[in-house]
């Protein structure tokens, strides 16, 4: 919804009307929107999914086409996305900052892409400070509270002296999970180890315990992009090709830094 609200933001400012199709994922119902589209005259199209995973291209098209969130297979098509390299790099360096070097990475499922790039990038910026991700420190899963809380388990069952110190998960859902199975473990969140999520979902990071430090992919500023990319090509500009990678921010809550830690250093910057 905060991608299309931005969406609806840029195009609105240019008094242009937006119709909203749901393809489900599914080629031919997606097919029968696109002819739908074009019989309508519309002035462009922007093709956006649930994740950063690449797409096949709608190939050439008589109206621009914006592809966001999601990516082209196409190099001739503009793809614009979040730069999840960038955002996790964040979320380790913060982790690092609060004096975390024993990191365990929590990741959704294999096929899906920012699982695999969020680990990349873990593993990147660990090297870049002397350190290494170990195996028995990556937990791949699903998308869910429910894994998140098993992996937080099988993290508390180490001895003592082996436990993580800091957790970077791959959503907002599986973080909100490890926080409950940490404390069901009695293991204290931020105090012993921190804890930082992946999208900035409100209805999950602020209603966590504690509430969630966690990357937020800007998603209406990336709709609001993309948007006036549409457009700028609708008023006869070029449209440009390739993938466009915008930057992600860190929002920094309970899960990672001590509420007294926090505070002394806002005083300390006063």
């Amino acid at each position: 919804m905060p991608l299309m609200e931005g969406i609806e933001d840029s195009l609105g400012a240019g008094h242009v009307s937006t119709l909203l199709c749901d393809g489900r994922g599914d080629p031919i119902r997606e097919q029968h929107y696109i002819t739908e589209l074009l019989n309508r005259r519309v002035d462009g199209i922007v093709v956006t999914g649930r994740r950063t995973d690449v797409r096949p291209s709608l190939g050439p098209l008589p109206v621009p086409v914006v592809y966001v969130l999601i990516r082209s297979a196409a190099s001739s098509d503009l793809s614009v996305t979040y730069d999840d390299h960038q955002g996790t790099e964040l979320a380790i360096n913060h982790l690092l900052a609060a004096g975390r070097k024993d990191i365990a990475y929590v990741g959704g499922p294999e096929r899906h892409q920012a699982t695999r790039t969020r680990r990349e990038a873990t593993d990147h910026a660990l090297a870049t400070v002397g350190l290494t991700l170990k195996p028995t420190d990556v937990l791949i899963g699903e998308w869910s509270e429910a894994w998140g809380r098993a992996a937080a388990a099988l993290v508390a069952k180490r001895p003592q002296g082996q436990r993580v110190d800091g957790v970077f998960c791959a959503s907002d859902q599986i973080a909100r999970g490890v926080v409950d199975g940490m404390r069901d473990a009695g293991i204290a969140v931020p105090e012993e180890t921190s804890v930082v999520g992946f999208d900035n979902w409100d209805v999950m990071a602020e209603a966590s315990r504690p509430p969630l430090t966690t990357v937020d992919p800007c998603l209406a500023k990336l709709g609001e992009f993309a948007a006036s990319q549409l457009l700028n090509a609708i008023e006869g500009r070029e449209l440009g090709s390739g993938t466009l990678l915008l930057p992600c921010e860190l929002v920094v809550r309970d899960s990672s830094v001590p509420v007294l830690t926090r505070h002394a250093e806002a005083a300390s910057v006063a």
